[in-house]
């Protein structure tokens, strides 16, 4: 597991405030003042992430604005790459591993930039693990059999960011390759488009899947806890603690 993923797996919330409310319950014996106070901002912690508008606010500080005036953006790029967003393990009704409903979404948002501009495709993702198919393979046969989009590279050596950056740009640059649309969700794109230009490439992002963006008024049901709310909460924090990671570890 990569150092970011260890991050959101055990410091990231839920998983740190569920411990946290579970020390408190703990040091109630010992130390009761100290224990219910932990407990109770734990609760109270876990309820405001599980709000709509929390999970919007915080989705809307990582997401930038959307791909404007598509076709001079698409106009001065050479190719597009779509980042894999995760692999929906051993679906039934597909009779085994698929493409994840993020991968699905970026996939699907790449394939119309490229219709659209008749740029050649790069698809990247994490290296496979054994007996499984990884995301840039099915990514591939998504684009190629139910999209009709060709793919013209291919990489699936990396399990990070970084390194699909790195091995995508070794791959794009042998062929003249240097600027690019870059396709991702919106919240995971400043970290990807840092990375991609770490790597020596010229981006241009387009992001997709936007959770923080409102198109309305404000609603009373955002102030009603829900679990996609603290799901969004959660992919959100996750992704801010991975972006800190990869600038205090990964740097090359």
């Amino acid at each position: 597991m990569s150092p970011t993923y260890l991050v959101g797996a055990v410091v990231v919330p839920p998983t740190s405030l569920i411990l946290l409310g579970l020390w408190g319950l703990w040091l109630q014996r010992r130390r009761p003042v100290l224990g219910r106070a932990l407990t109770g901002v734990s609760l109270a912690a876990l309820l405001l992430l599980s709000l709509p508008l929390t999970a919007a606010a915080l989705m809307a500080r990582l997401e930038p604005p959307p791909l404007r005036d598509a076709a001079r953006a698409l106009g001065e790029a050479q190719a597009v790459v779509i980042l894999g967003g995760g692999v929906a393990d051993g679906s039934p009704e597909w009779g085994g591993d698929t493409v994840s409903p993020i991968t699905l979404q970026r996939a699907r948002y790449g394939a119309w930039l490229a219709r659209r501009s008749g740029l050649p495709v790069l698809v990247t993702g994490a290296a496979p693990r054994d007996g499984h198919r990884g995301e840039a393979a099915l990514m591939r046969d998504l684009l190629t059999q139910e999209f009709g989009v060709p793919v013209r590279w291919f990489d699936e050596q990396a399990r990070t960011t970084a390194g699909n950056a790195r091995e995508a740009a070794k791959l794009l640059q042998a062929s003249g390759v240097q600027r690019v649309v870059l396709v991702t969700s919106a919240f995971h794109m400043p970290r990807a488009q840092r990375v991609f230009e770490q790597a020596g490439l010229q981006v241009l992002p387009a992001p997709t899947g936007y959770y923080g963006y409102r198109d309305g008024p404000f609603s009373w049901a955002d102030l009603v806890p829900s679990g996609d709310g603290l799901r969004v909460s959660y992919v959100a924090l996750r992704e801010m603690a991975a972006g800190l990671m990869y600038r205090l570890v990964d740097r090359q």
